[in-house]
């Protein structure tokens, strides 16, 4: 294999698909020379004195009283390594997901020695090209490696080649590369200077690979985000650098049809008319421990299985599912020919391991961190240069309990008599809390969202109790496919919940099969064959998080293969849980904090399900697919399921869902707001149908030819449904009054724009320039038609308020108009 040279300011996570070995000399000794030290080196005895308390590791760590110096051997000069700054102590209120645990930074570092001086480097593998080649000088050139700090080489060891550094400025001065403080907190925070006084190295520890140092960091701040009296911030923060292997872990292509984190870099050594860039994939090296018996299709275990550690401060009631969510994944490694691959361990006592340390980078965890925040996280640290996964910290939040209690209840409790009740039996939170758990490690792992799994699965096999025991709700774990709300009481369904799937173990064997092959490229053939066989089956679809607001197969938070059937039957078990929202959430002697914040979420899943359905209007299928594969990649929704989605949505959200105005609910938790509540979720999604970029979609549609759903015939339906009383003369009530309002505010507000939309950024995103659109015209004329209309049914009606209400909407027309003509 060819050596890669590359230099390039560091992103963290950044790499390329070939492996780099470490820059020549000759690369090196073209580095501009700084300035030359103040002092030249001393006697190593007159640095490292007998009152030195010595932790030898990775290298040397020497605390001389209050000094900390690093005796770094000539061997790891030049070495690349991989700094990673986490935060290992919070103040309160820094931010909803920065905590304990947090990874603030990943970059590669290298130690380089100039004379008397020692530079650390920040490296990246993100720009490369063969040094064999000329260009390789001009990649040199045009990407000069950063200098995080220099250093005076204060002492070598005459028994051993090395260099002594105080290393203790890099910990005790504001450097942002590797503090816990980001550019928008100190703006946010007032932070003025890191105060000297009050900032100190706690610890320092040196390991076989790694060492690792803990370091208080305070700051004067004019608006800190806890204490404010205090005018200070204070954290502890956690570095850790990590040795990375000598001989990088042979890499794997990226497929976009299969899932996966990836690593990008662009490769000017290429014969590619232009810069080649190149993906590959993020895993941790599984290698087998029989390689002979792997290659007859045994299973074997792996030489170095990936083990997670459960944090000290993890509840024991909740360390049997926090376990199994992690062993969960052993099946899908089996599929790639691995057993035993994937360990979960309880902490270990001191008398066990007695180095073990959370913050230690050697050991991955799952944290359990006591915070106010709902969620769950699950980031991991690779090596650049290989996409190798080198350790990783899952993050629980114990505010997520909440959660699950709530969302079982909401949308399972019509169906599922565990969750009618703000005291869940254990075993069915353990059963979420399992299902979190194995979502995280699963990203962990190399595999990020795949949000059109959930869509593969038929509406009516999501009803069958052995469908859904079986299965689950989706045939992937990685989708936010979270419970089963479409199962109606008396289908005897009993498992509401997510699990590992068939997606997931077809991915895992895509990532982590070992092929006796010697290169990258010759495994590609394989791996095409392996997604070609599986093209034809939805289950084992990939579709990004992107596209979900075009794409309606890939949407979060939903199941089922159509989104009005599902969102049907979810609106059907919510009237069902709302008459007993009051005895499910109250107890003797409480007040009805949990029932406003339970009602307050129903109205937010109803919303949701709401939400599914909008998406099929102007949506677009996107199959990604390769070169060799036929069909189109982007098809638009049919027509009819279209109209339809339009349909449930006349009939769901613009005809008034009385159902949630439950007023012996809305009486004990709120003295006004019902209103304003429903007039945010209506005019919501009328605007949303009105968008501009949906509309678009549909006009392209319109343009291929005969047969589309276009966005006059949707505004016309759009229409009807919000002004079906017109032909009437009765009286129209407050809730349509103030639809009918945002609905003529929408006309208006597309007549007079004048906006450009820019396509492009994150996902699928569709550039419309409005002005010259159809859509100021088909506003324009939806205006027209409606006042006629509006002054015909005014000479009808009776009532008083919905006459002044008539008169109103009609001058809002006009104005409308006659300001636009």
């Amino acid at each position: 294999m060819k050596r890669l040279f590359a230099i390039a300011l560091v992103l963290a996570g950044c790499g390329g698909p070939q492996a780099p070995a470490t820059p020549s000399p000759a690369t090196t000794a073209q580095t501009p020379r700084p300035a030359a030290a103040r002092t030249a080196p001393r006697d190593y005895a007159q640095v490292i004195t007998r009152e030195a308390r010595t932790d030898s590791g990775l290298f040397d760590v020497h605390r001389v009283a209050e000094r900390l110096y690093y005796e770094i051997p000539d061997s790891l000069l030049g070495r690349d390594m991989l700094l990673i700054s986490r935060m290992a102590q919070a103040p309160a209120n820094l931010s909803p997901f920065i905590m304990a645990g947090w990874s603030m930074a990943e970059q590669v570092v290298r130690w380089e020695r100039d004379g008397d001086r020692i530079l650390l480097r920040t490296v990246s593998f993100q720009n490369i090209a063969p040094d064999s080649l000329p260009i390789s000088i001009s990649v040199q050139q045009n990407n000069f490696m950063p200098i995080l700090r220099t250093f005076a080489v204060e002492a070598r060891n005459s028994d051993r080649p090395g260099v002594v550094i105080d290393a203790g400025p890099l910990f005790e001065q504001d450097i942002q590369a590797i503090s816990g403080m980001t550019s928008a907190m100190r703006r946010q925070f007032q932070v003025r200077r890191l105060d000297p006084a009050r900032t100190f190295i706690d610890w320092v520890r040196s390991y076989p690979i790694n060492v690792e140092v803990a370091h208080t960091l305070t700051y004067d701040a004019g608006e800190p985000p806890t204490q404010s009296g205090t005018a200070t911030i204070s954290m502890q923060m956690r570095q850790s650098m990590i040795l990375l292997p000598a001989d990088p872990m042979r890499i794997r292509y990226q497929d976009p049809r299969v899932g996966w984190f990836s690593l990008t870099q662009n490769d000017f050594g290429t014969r590619t008319l232009g810069v080649a860039q190149r993906s590959v994939i993020r895993r941790w090296r599984l290698e087998p421990s029989d390689p002979a018996a792997y290659a007859r299709g045994e299973l074997v275990d792996p030489v170095k299985p990936i083990v997670y550690y459960l944090d000290p401060a993890t509840p024991h009631e909740w360390r049997p599912y926090i376990r199994q969510g992690v062993e969960d994944w052993q099946p899908a490694f089996e599929a790639a020919g691995f057993s035993n691959a994937i360990i979960a361990r309880d902490p270990p006592s001191t008398e066990d391991d007695p180095e073990f340390d959370p913050e230690d980078a050697r050991y991955s965890m799952v944290r359990y961190v006591a915070t106010l925040t709902r969620n769950a996280v699950g980031p991991s640290v690779s090596d650049p240069r290989s996409g190798e996964i080198i350790e990783s910290d899952i993050l629980w939040f114990h505010n997520h309990l909440r959660s699950y209690r709530n969302r079982l209840m909401l949308e399972t409790g019509a169906a599922n008599p565990g969750a009618r009740s703000l005291n869940q039996d254990m075993d069915l939170i353990g059963e979420t809390v399992r299902q979190v758990i194995a979502h995280e490690i699963g990203h962990a792992l190399g595999l990020p969202h795949n949000m059109i799994a959930s869509s593969s699965y038929p509406v009516d096999s999501l009803r069958s109790p052995s469908f859904t025991e079986r299965m689950g709700v989706a045939p992937s774990v990685m989708d936010y496919a979270r419970q089963n709300y479409i199962a109606q009481p008396g289908d005897g369904v009993t498992h509401f919940t997510r699990k590992i799937g068939p997606y997931d173990h077809y991915a895992i064997n895509w990532g982590y099969r070992v092929f006796p092959t010697t290169t990258p490229e010759s495994e590609r053939a394989p791996l095409n064959a392996w997604v070609r066989q599986h093209a034809d089956n939805p289950m084992y679809w990939y579709g990004r998080q992107g596209s979900g607001g075009v794409d309606p197969r890939s949407q979060t938070e939903d199941i089922g293969d159509d989104a009005v059937r599902a969102s049907g039957y979810g609106i059907a078990n919510l009237q069902r849980v709302m008459p007993n929202l009051i005895e499910w959430t109250t107890r003797p002697g409480d007040d009805y904090t949990d029932l406003s914040e339970l009602y307050g979420e129903m109205v937010g899943q109803w919303n949701r399900y709401i939400g599914h359905v909008v998406t099929l209007v102007g949506g677009v299928f996107e199959t990604l697919k390769a070169a060799d594969q036929a069909g189109p990649v982007y098809e638009p929704v049919p027509a009819a399921r279209q109209r339809a989605a339009v349909q449930f949505l006349v009939a769901q959200v613009f005809q008034t869902p009385t159902w949630l105005l439950d007023q012996n609910i809305l009486d004990r938790i709120e003295h006004s707001g019902g209103l304003p509540r429903m007039r945010a979720v209506q005019v919501g999604r009328l605007n949303q149908l009105l968008d501009p970029q949906r509309m678009q979609r549909m006009v392209d549609t319109e343009a291929r030819g005969p047969g589309a759903y276009t966005a006059a015939q949707m505004m016309a339906n759009v229409q009807n449904g919000v002004w079906s009383e017109l032909p009437g003369s009765g009286a129209i009530d407050v809730f349509r009054r103030a639809l009918q309002r945002g609905h003529v505010e929408r006309l208006a507000w597309l007549v007079a724009n004048q906006q450009n939309i820019a396509g492009g950024g994150f996902g699928l995103s569709t550039a419309v320039n409005v002005p010259q659109s159809d859509f100021p015209a088909l506003a324009r004329g939806q205006l027209a038609d409606l006042r006629p209309l509006i002054r015909a049914r005014i000479t009808r009606t009776r009532d008083t308020v919905t006459r002044y209400h008539l008169q109103d909407v009609l001058a809002r027309i006009d104005a409308a108009l006659d300001d636009n003509e």
